[in-house]
């Protein structure tokens, strides 16, 4: 099974991520790791930690000759700012931290100790690996895209993903599709830093050339929706997520929300097609051919240059929360982020279906599921 697990703090020395479960085989590209990494630093908006850290990929281990050896790919994220052991201790835990929850769970007053690792910095390790998961998805002609929807409550215009969407993705500062909206975003972010407030929003991913069958209906933990749902709340300040039409669902008739099937010969996956993706490309908490579409929403950081109330631990007293270096606006990286883990449980359900130890197994597997699917679903279709 494809795992994976990280460690290091926010000022530590190192962030690691340790990926457990990768066939044998597939060409490492630490350029293209280190392309997400940086698309995650990016977005107006950020703390000054982003001019700070410059993130790049150092394989540490499972790499022989720049491809994988089937044992555990071991990969580190260097911290410039490695400060975690002089920076002061805050004395009253921030709203909408992990502080005040964290001080309970450790029967501690050192909320350092706890905002070292409950920080989003971590997130940079799993990008690194969900990097890594994308490049085997690309082996099977599988992509995946992140993009920024909204930000404040001000919407981007619809817009289809392709995967030439990326090409407009990421020339935009917001990793949106919609330019006239970039410009908006950018105001709405100037004026927030002006009054000491911070701005949340929506960001979709899209996994495209998702073959139909991953997931599983069998147990309530295997299903894909679930899947995906967890590892996109599992983002730092994601407080709500939706699959398909998702909480729009609820306000439609039946015969609005379920996607036809047809016959198309010619369509991928044995010649049916959906005239619609309502159901975001999974039904019965298995993938169903179409592309895979969830959306998650972001609140706005809550650490907040005017500081919430809060109260000092040591003497009891109402002060306002201690102010740290923060962003304004993370909801581009963020994007980054869940199209990183998206594409981690995506590249995980897949080796579920199709894996071997080396990535040969891997596609050898694949080509005889989808000869079986086409024989049993193409060739009983009659033509139109």
């Amino acid at each position: 099974m494809l795992t994976v697990r990280t460690a290091g703090e926010s000022h530590g020395p190192t962030l690691i991520a340790l990926v457990e479960g990768l066939p044998a085989g597939l060409a490492l590209d630490c350029a293209a790791i280190d392309a997400m990494l940086a698309r995650r630093q990016r977005g107006p908006g950020r703390s000054k930690r982003q001019q700070i850290e410059v993130d790049r990929v150092e394989v540490l281990s499972g790499v022989k000759g720049g491809r994988t050896l089937g044992s555990p790919l071991a990969l580190a994220i260097r911290n410039r700012d490695a400060s975690m052991e002089t920076l002061p201790n805050p004395p009253a835990p921030r709203p909408g931290h992990a502080d005040l929850a964290g001080a309970y769970k450790y029967t501690s007053r050192d909320l350092r100790a706890v905002l070292e690792r409950a920080s989003a910095r971590e997130t940079a390790a799993r990008t690194a690996a969900g990097a890594v998961a994308a490049l085997l998805l690309r082996e099977f002609n599988i992509q995946v895209v992140g993009h920024v929807l909204a930000i404040g409550g001000d919407r981007a215009a619809a817009a289809e993903v392709t995967l030439e969407s990326c090409t407009l993705r990421d020339s935009s500062p917001f990793a949106s599709l919609d330019p006239q909206a970039d410009a908006r975003w950018a105001q709405a972010i100037e004026r927030a830093a002006a009054a000491g407030e911070t701005l949340g929003g929506l960001f979709e991913v899209v996994g495209l050339g998702v073959p139909p069958g991953l997931g599983s209906f069998a147990q309530f933990d295997q299903r894909l929706d679930g899947r995906l749902a967890a590892s996109l709340m599992s983002i730092p300040a994601v407080k709500g997520c939706e699959v398909g039409l998702g909480f729009a669902a609820a306000e439609r008739l039946g015969s609005e929300v379920h996607d036809a099937i047809e016959v198309l010969p010619g369509a991928p996956w044995g010649g049916l097609h959906r005239p619609t993706n309502r159901a975001g490309g999974l039904e019965g908490g298995v993938s169903n051919g179409q592309p895979i579409v969830v959306r998650a929403a972001m609140k706005p950081i809550p650490t907040l240059k005017k500081g919430l109330p809060s109260v000092d631990l040591r003497s009891g007293s109402a002060v306002p929360a201690t102010y740290q270096r923060s962003d304004i606006c993370s909801v581009p990286a963020a994007s980054v982020v869940g199209e990183a883990v998206v594409a981690f449980e995506l590249a995980r359900a897949f080796l579920e279906k199709h894996g071997g130890d080396t990535l040969d197994d891997v596609h050898q597997s694949f080509l005889r599921w989808r000869k079986r699917a086409q024989e049993i679903v193409g060739d009983g279709l009659e033509s139109p």
